[in-house]
């Protein structure tokens, strides 16, 4: 990974130095290191000639820029009345027996970090979710816990004392 300050310089060069490019440069910064710190958005203020006050404001306005230190794997599973009514409860909670931690928590071994999210977008096919910018609907406690056994096994084993069983 290239340092931090290198990569909001290279984003203000693509985007532009303007204030319309605050959103595009976060973006692009929680993209590539999954959140943006406090020295990030100090560096962002910086390039742009904004002061640290509106950068930090627009970050922490947005749900999906992060501002403090994520799991490799971040899900985001809509707390919104229509996933509620299909089920989000019991998802919420196979989610968090399997992994052992609560909303707003990330693994231990840093792989996953557990977030709701109001509305993803798929109403019609709720209860959704993301993991990263991978979407999945029409869960269920079972193929919830399947989804999340494949991210297991396909990051080596990671993420100790998980219940991959399906009771």
């Amino acid at each position: 990974m290239e340092p931090i300050s290198d990569l909001i310089r290279r984003l203000a060069e693509r985007h532009g130095r303007e204030r319309s490019s605050l959103l595009p440069i976060l973006q692009g910064v929680v993209e590539q290191e999954k959140y943006l710190s406090e020295y990030s958005m100090t560096q962002i203020a910086r390039e742009l000639d904004l002061p640290a006050a509106e950068v930090y404001g627009t970050a922490t306005f947005y749900s999906f820029l992060e501002y403090k230190k994520m799991g490799k794997y971040i899900i985001r599973l809509c707390k919104t009345i229509t996933c509620s009514m299909k089920g989000e409860n019991q998802i919420l909670l196979a989610i968090q027996e399997m992994l052992k931690i609560k909303v707003g928590e990330t693994t231990p071994d840093g792989n996953f970090s557990l977030l709701q999210t109001n509305c993803l977008g798929f109403c019609h096919k709720a209860p959704a979710m993301l993991i990263n910018n991978e979407v999945y609907t029409e869960l269920t406690p079972e193929k919830v816990r399947d989804i999340l056994t494949s991210y297991i096994n396909s990051n080596g084993g990671g993420t100790k004392n998980v219940n991959v069983s399906s009771t």
